[in-house]
């Protein structure tokens, strides 16, 4: 299903993820619904800050585009459920993962979450289809967890410990649970010591520390140095930085126009050019010259940042 510009909907990619390898991604829900309002959002501020769960976006229609994307068999690591707000708020999550999973069992299933909905049994089971979950945590404490995540006032993150706890129980699938550093809020040693009781709890099958690398939605957070990740990998016990974006290995491009490819993944994620030029494939030069017109049209901004300028889609305002 493709929407006005001839782009599609619900899909975007496949791109190349730094935990995921050659990604196809599934976005269930509008931009920026979700649970939590995280400080480090690369999509921005959250606007619709919500619990309640739907069907979104209409569940066939995400399952007749994805027939037609997966039907010519393109070369993928993952099908991954992320994009710009919470995927487990779609009610239709598991009949999704369910179909792929009889339809396409060959492409292996990924799930990004922050982890909030896991206190409810049904998603619980919804999700446990899936053959990978990547559930987030950054906090223990009242304090941090609402300067970092500014959840919605309902959650309360002793339940959601709680609920990833008894999700480990259940799921027979791979667990990679994600801490996102920030220097000066998570990273003191009284959070660390109570970050590491928790994941001792949870029992991850894999630790991933991460810290900011595109633009996040406040500007004060910053990223933390290598040896910082190493320092609170050593007091938590384990956990593996989040290695740098894989490259392109030769997926073709299925649209003519790069800008029918560039807008949907700005959509999702800011990206530098060498990252579109990773997951597009598109020359330089090319590329160069589309993104020159988006941000002269004004429907993109550049923006540098420490890893290079950065390109991101206007404020939907």
């Amino acid at each position: 299903m493709y929407d006005q510009s001839g782009n599609r909907k619900h899909l975007f990619g496949p791109v190349p993820s730094r935990r995921l390898g050659n990604s196809l991604g599934i976005d269930l829900v509008p931009y920026k619904t979700c649970s939590l309002d995280c400080v480090y959002c690369e999509c921005g501020r959250t606007t619709d800050l919500t619990i309640d769960q739907k069907e979104y976006a209409p569940t066939e229609e995400v399952i007749k585009e994805l027939d037609s994307f997966l039907r010519e068999n393109p070369l993928l690591d993952y099908v991954t459920f992320s994009g710009s707000g919470e995927p487990l708020l779609h009610s239709g999550i598991g009949e999704i993962i369910g179909w792929l999973k009889e339809n396409y069992p060959a492409y292996p299933v990924a799930v990004l979450t922050n982890g909030t909905l896991l206190t409810q049994q049904e998603t619980r089971k919804q999700v446990g289809l899936a053959d990978l979950v990547i559930p987030s945590l950054d906090a223990i404490s009242e304090d941090v967890f609402r300067r970092i995540n500014r959840p919605h006032p309902s959650l309360d993150n002793e339940e959601i410990i709680s609920g990833l706890e008894q999700f480990r129980r259940e799921y027979q699938g791979e667990i990679r649970l994600e801490v996102f550093v920030i220097p000066g809020l998570n990273n003191t040693e009284g959070e660390l010591a109570l970050l590491g009781e928790a994941i001792r709890r949870i029992q991850p099958n894999l630790l991933q520390l991460n810290s900011l690398d595109r633009p996040g939605t406040e500007g004060w957070v910053g990223p933390a140095s290598v040896d910082e990740l190493a320092r609170c990998a050593r007091i938590l016990g384990e956990g593996e930085p989040i290695p740098g974006c894989l490259p392109n290995r030769g997926i073709p491009t299925p649209e003519k126009d790069p800008r029918s490819s560039i807008i949907p993944l700005l959509r999702r994620r800011p990206c530098t050019m060498e990252d579109l030029q990773h997951a597009l494939g598109f020359h330089p030069l090319e590329l160069g010259k589309y993104l020159h017109q988006l941000v002269q049209e004004n429907c993109v901004k550049a923006v540098r940042e420490k890893r290079g300028i950065f390109y991101k889609m206007q404020d939907p305002s």
